[in-house]
């Protein structure tokens, strides 16, 4: 079970990277005003999210539903910290579709925010790792 629980959390570190790094890309991205700039950053994007971040979330959901699987038992018994880890990965899931919209956006020169909007942006992943580490680690509920 140590073996699924290390590899559950290398591919988590796996998608934080994208996630943490793609909207960095994004704002860069937002300030370019040459082509191949532009070109350069729509190769690193595409191959950030569907290289590392898809996969590493697709290798997360893997080894946690295993994890899940082996202890069952737990959803059981009350465990609010797992019921509220598990709604923020919801959400960190809507996120990445998000990015994966912008990203999209960005192929096809229809970006429609600025720098600073990324900016903001970049920094919701932030919430969602300290909030899950927090709630995996303590367990407050």
């Amino acid at each position: 079970m140590l073996w699924i629980k290390a590899l559950h959390l290398i591919f988590m570190v796996t998608w934080f990277a994208g996630l943490f790094y793609l909207p960095r890309l994004f704002v860069y991205h937002a300030q370019s005003t040459d082509k191949i700039s532009s070109e350069r950053f729509k190769v690193m994007e595409r191959k950030l999210f569907y290289g590392i971040m898809t996969p590493g979330m697709i290798a997360t959901f893997i080894f946690g539903i295993w994890m899940l699987l082996d202890y069952a038992w737990v959803l059981y018994a009350g465990v609010w910290w797992l019921t509220i880890k598990l709604t923020l990965l919801g959400l960190m899931v809507i996120y990445h579709y998000i990015c994966g919209v912008w990203l999209h956006d960005f192929k096809y020169d229809r970006n429609s925010h600025s720098h600073v909007y990324y900016r903001w942006m970049n920094e919701v992943p932030v919430i969602f790792l300290v909030s899950i580490i927090i709630l995996a680690v303590v367990k407050p509920f």
